[in-house]
């Protein structure tokens, strides 16, 4: 296990929709604790496998009190979600520096493939939806900002591109 680094905006894998996981393997477990690792070093409550230049949809999220409570997912797809929203201030370690508050979903209902391969649908609400949510979008290819419009969005980069050269 290690940490691993977090790729910077813009890099172009940020941008990419990754690829479908086929089968769970040792390899794919193997990502899941270098993320959960790198996830815990921020701290942070969640990561995407295209964060650390992995193009799979993969995905870890622990929102727990105490660390060790992280699920593994691949392939993550929401199946439903609440009419309800929540407001939460999201921020990325690809840019560093910055943050926003994005109103998302306040519950979902998630699928996607366990750390035993099997096909599992949860519920998840409040922070931990949140953050599957933020996943889900970077292995889409988008960023928390890309929900913003686009005047607050410019603003942040520019902010963010200002932080980075001092």
């Amino acid at each position: 296990m290690s940490v691993r680094p977090c790729l910077p905006w813009p890099h172009p894998a940020l941008k990419t929709p990754a690829r479908d996981v086929e089968t769970i393997t040792d390899e794919i477990r193997a990502i899941w604790e270098d993320m959960i690792e790198t996830m815990d070093a921020m701290p942070g409550v969640g990561l995407a496998a295209v964060q650390i230049g992995v193009p799979l949809r993969l995905a870890v999220v622990d929102c727990s009190d105490k660390r060790g409570q992280a699920i593994r997912m691949a392939n993550p797809e929401v199946l439903h979600a609440s009419v309800q929203l929540r407001e939460h201030e999201e921020a990325s370690p690809n840019l560093p520096g910055v943050s926003a508050v994005i109103a998302r979903p306040r519950a979902v209902t998630v699928r996607f493939l366990n750390d035993r391969g099997e096909t599992e649908e949860r519920d998840f609400v409040d922070l931990w939806a949140t953050s599957v949510q933020h996943q889900i979008d970077h292995l889409a290819g988008r960023m928390y900002f890309d929900r913003l419009s686009a005047l607050k969005r410019k603003m942040l980069i520019a902010k963010a591109d200002k932080l980075r050269r001092r």
